[in-house]
């Protein structure tokens, strides 16, 4: 496995290939949202309970309407205070054909990472789903050495930048047009929304 560029990595992606890459908070092990194969093996290679679902990384609002998901207008106002950035927002999707990523739960998280190198990613690949890169219970990946401990060769390419050390993303729910802390660090969302 030798090294590849940022080309590479889109067109490894857009076939449906899995890797492990450094997102705007942890290093990620990702593959086409769009692909229920590379869904499938990011859920196997992380030994992951198949009953929850994965953080969705996207370019743009946009995108989620490739989900099904419709933004309202009071909504986009919402997520405009967030994004991009390291809140992952949990939004409804009740498409069957989407089952694969929302595993029974009827909603997917969506983030718009913080990081320019990212979005210009996404904007070649599409949709990414983007959990962090280790076996579910185990501490995340915070260096590529780390990362190959968990997946060896089961992966398709391995992107290092170096050590990461940031929290999870924050996550939060959009209840009754307020926005909810799921998870992690709130003061991440007080500087967006203050």
């Amino acid at each position: 496995m030798g090294k590849v560029s940022q080309k590479e990595v889109a067109v490894i992606l857009k076939r449906g290939g899995v890797g492990v890459l450094a997102t705007d908070t942890l290093y990620g092990i990702v593959g086409c949202a769009l692909s229920k194969k590379a869904v499938a093996r990011i859920y196997r290679l992380r030994k992951r309970d198949p009953k929850k679902p994965l953080i969705i990384l996207i370019a743009s609002v946009r995108d989620c309407a490739r989900f099904g998901v419709k933004i309202d207008t009071q909504t986009k106002k919402l997520l405009s205070a967030v994004w991009p950035g390291k809140v992952s927002v949990i939004l409804s999707c009740r498409y069957k054909k989407f089952f694969y990523l929302h595993r029974g739960t009827k909603t997917l998280a969506f983030r718009v990472p913080a990081s320019i190198r990212v979005r210009r990613l996404l904007q070649k690949t599409g949709p990414l789903a983007a959990p962090s890169a280790n076996i579910e219970g185990m501490p995340p990946a915070t260096t590529v050495t780390e990362a190959k401990k968990y997946f060896g060769e089961g992966v398709d390419f391995y992107i290092n930048s170096g050590k990461r050390a940031s929290a999870p993303s924050t996550l939060v729910a959009l209840e009754s047009g307020r926005i909810v802390i799921k998870r992690q660090d709130s003061r991440i969302l007080r500087s967006r929304t203050s």
